[in-house]
């Protein structure tokens, strides 16, 4: 027996200085179902990504939760917007936009909130309705980035996430493949009537009823000569070109902090392997070292021959010095790993401040909107009502002013 520990307090003693674990991931892909044949143009859905929930904990803690404020606030209009992106470029949908809330009426409308996000792993659950109100599914969405992930010899244009983004888009198409023309062109004339409502609820809040699901049909339809349809169509367009204008802003928003947002998300992944990794060896350092210090106190020193028990002292001061230093080591790394917890709230408190808001204005227009996305749409919006309102019906030209975009990144 104590032959067998001499032999295992050899090894450890050996072995404890060099405890480390290296981790290799090779990330997951989904191949993005993309249009091979044009569809018919009549049977285009236009698609509403609602600026995603940031999921920041209640009395968040960011010491304990690796969630920080400033970057989950940024990424829920960076996400939002690369799912349109991402979309946009399969060829399924009409218009894609990002919406600052469900108040811009549109066929399908998604909604995301954020579970998770730290550079390595994300995870963002989806409710995907339509205009109806039909919910079409709600499913969690996850993945892991790999090594390759951030290297510069990948596809710029894919996210690191890429994989939940292609997800996503997949099972929204698939869903809708599932609807008949029909009632693809039900659920257009349903955001039609609910626009026209909004706008003018007197003449056309019959138009539609609620089920006892709380789901809308059409009861009747306006005629399509009718003066009042067609100036309020005109009326949509215009609210459609603020909306695209909003949009050249989470654009603009979206490639400005694409180069900081990238760069956060490595380093947080280093740092969350880095983290995982040392405190992993801590503990293994940690258990070592008092399983070393206890065996070594146990040894029986006592020998009729004096170089025996002089070894054998020898050894167990050996043992209880390494062991001591493993537990110091354990001690030393917990330390380190909260060094790393430091380092990304450095790197949070940086990205934050480059990733500020934006102010947006109208050019043309008597009032600058100003504040957050669905401050200024709801402030359009009410602008939309007076002028309906005011029976201008839009004969004067209104000019929406399109923000100059930040370069997309070529680096």
């Amino acid at each position: 027996m104590q032959k067998t520990f001499y032999g295992v307090l050899a090894l450890t003693v050996l072995v404890l200085p060099g405890c480390t674990v290296t981790e290799i991931v090779t990330a997951e892909e989904t191949e993005l179902v993309v249009a091979t044949v044009p569809k018919e143009e009549s049977q285009l859905l236009d698609v509403g990504v609602i600026e995603f929930d940031p999921g920041i904990p209640e009395n968040n803690d960011p010491e304990e939760t690796r969630v920080y404020d400033q970057i989950r606030n940024a990424e829920s209009r960076y996400l939002a917007y690369h799912l349109k992106k991402t979309m946009q470029g399969t060829g399924h949908w009409g218009a894609v936009r990002v919406l600052p809330s469900s108040e811009a009426f549109t066929d399908i409308l998604i909604n995301g909130r954020i579970k998770k996000s730290d550079g390595e792993f994300v995870e963002v659950e989806v409710v995907v309705s339509d205009t109806s109100g039909q919910q079409w599914f709600t499913r969690t969405y996850e993945a892991q980035t790999g090594m390759s992930s951030y290297s510069e010899r990948r596809d710029r244009r894919l996210d690191p996430y890429q994989k939940v983004f292609n997800d996503i888009a997949n099972d929204v198409k698939a869903y809708a493949d599932t609807l008949t023309p029909e009632r693809v062109e039900r659920l257009q004339q349903i955001s039609e009537l609910k626009f026209f409502a909004d706008m003018s609820p007197l003449i056309y809040s019959d138009h539609l009823i609620v089920d006892e699901d709380g789901l809308l049909s059409v009861q009747r339809l306006p005629a399509d000569n009718d003066p009042a349809v067609d100036r309020l169509r005109q009326i949509r367009e215009r609210d459609r070109l603020v909306v695209d204008m909003l949009n050249e802003h989470y654009a603009n928003f979206y490639y400005g902090i694409s180069m900081p947002y990238l760069s956060y998300r490595k380093a947080s992944r280093e740092e969350a392997i880095n983290y995982r990794q040392v405190k992993r060896a801590a503990r293994m350092q940690t258990i070592m070292g008092i399983i070393v210090v206890a065996g070594s106190l146990a040894i029986d020193t006592n020998d009729t021959s004096y170089s025996r028990r002089q070894m054998k002292r020898g050894i167990q001061n050996v043992g209880i010095s390494q062991g001591l230093k493993s537990i110091m080591g354990g001690i030393t790394r917990n330390s380190e790993a909260a060094i790393h917890i430091e380092a990304i709230e450095e790197l949070a408190e940086s990205f934050g401040s480059e990733a500020a808001p934006m102010v947006v204005s109208i050019a043309g227009q008597s009032r600058r909107l100003t504040g957050t996305a669905a401050a200024q749409y709801e402030s359009w919006r009410k602008l939309l009502r007076d002028i309906y309102e005011a029976e201008t019906g839009f004969t004067e030209e209104i000019d929406v002013g399109v923000p100059v975009r930040a370069p997309e990144p070529t680096g």
